[in-house]
């Protein structure tokens, strides 16, 4: 099939089964990070963009504005050319780099917030406000505000339909990051009406508060909510029936692990989803098909993540995590 734009190529992303020795089920993850943008954002970006074109909130030739860590603001910019807009990204320190040159490749105008902010911190609250702000003046402007809008939700809506096709014989659970709480909100909310049995586990990195404890710091990009903002109002906990935290550790060890092992490139909040599969497969509290979203690519992480130097800077590195990974996917330990 011949496509005529870029944005018809989201969707229909493949999946990869990774066995898990000794127990009744099996992992399978969806590759988001083969969507155009390089993450299962594009579905929510333009599903927003799409709203408020329909509405009139938008209107050709008018502007975009999005606080992002990257992977929302890489499916704005596409929809952004799609529909002939402009679009702004307000972003912080805590963007990978590689994702803030991509969003300017794709002509988009970066936005940094001011202020002193530690490597580790969020600058959430500001880059709201800031963008806000900017909506608001603007002329033509439109904030999407992604955490609150419920088109956010609804562009998951293609992510079930496809894994009701993929995967014929049913899903199980269903493990999935946490950041405004759109992708778990609406993958969760149209899985539990094929199958109200079906388990879903939220992950959030250790020191978000979306499930409640003490905020604090954290590397994991694009997900969580950090302390001093509320959780989205997309996020709805009904039909989530747990959450659960990951450190910074933990995801990232996994991601780095999963390339080594498996040949596959995964981001880090991705890493930290793949970690608690696992954990909970092995522990015996998630049986059957269990699907969970690699959110992005690994790509995009090659100057943190994935490089040495960066990660024992930041004492992220434990080879214990690689020697936890080998008995859950090995039976024992692997050699290096």
């Amino acid at each position: 099939m011949l496509h005529t734009a870029v944005t018809q190529l989201i969707g229909q992303t493949p999946l990869i089964s990774i066995e898990v020795p000794d127990r009744d089920a099996c992992l399978v993850l969806k590759l988001e990070k083969n969507n155009p943008g390089g993450s299962m954002k594009d579905r929510m970006a333009r599903s927003m963009v799409v709203a408020a074109l329909h509405d009139g909130r938008l209107a050709t030739g008018g502007t975009i504005i999005e606080s992002t860590s990257g992977n929302t603001g890489t499916g704005l910019a596409l929809a952004a050319l799609e529909f002939g807009l402009h679009f702004v990204a307000v972003v912080d320190h805590h963007a990978a780099p590689d994702k803030i040159r991509t969003m300017r490749a794709l002509g988009a105008e970066i936005r940094y917030v001011d202020g002193d902010f530690a490597e580790d911190e969020v600058a959430l609250v500001e880059r709201v406000r800031l963008a806000a702000q900017l909506g608001a003046q603007l002329p033509g402007a439109l904030f999407m505000n992604q955490a609150d809008n419920p088109a956010n939700p609804e562009g998951y809506a293609g992510v079930v339909e496809e894994l009701m096709i993929q995967l014929p014989d049913g899903i199980d659970a269903f493990v999935g990051c946490v950041g405004t709480g759109g992708s778990m909100t609406g993958i969760a909310q149209r899985l539990k009406r094929h199958n109200s049995t079906v388990r879903t586990i939220a992950v959030e990195p250790a020191g978000s508060i979306a499930f409640g404890g003490v905020g604090h710091p954290f590397y994991q990009s694009g997900t969580g909510t950090p302390a001093g903002k509320a959780p989205g109002k997309v996020l709805d906990y009904s039909c989530i029936d747990l959450g659960v935290k990951v450190t910074d550790i933990q995801a990232f060890e996994t991601a780095r692990y999963f390339a080594r092992r498996k040949g596959v490139l995964v981001g880090g909040s991705s890493g930290g989803a793949i970690y608690k599969s696992l954990e909970f497969i092995t522990a015996g509290e998630l049986t059957g098909t269990v699907v969970t979203m690699v959110v992005d690519g690994g790509e995009k992480y090659m100057s943190s993540i994935f490089d040495d130097e960066w990660m024992a800077k930041r004492r992220l590195l434990d080879p214990a995590i690689a020697s936890q990974l080998d008995g859950w996917l090995f039976g024992k330990p692997h050699a290096a």
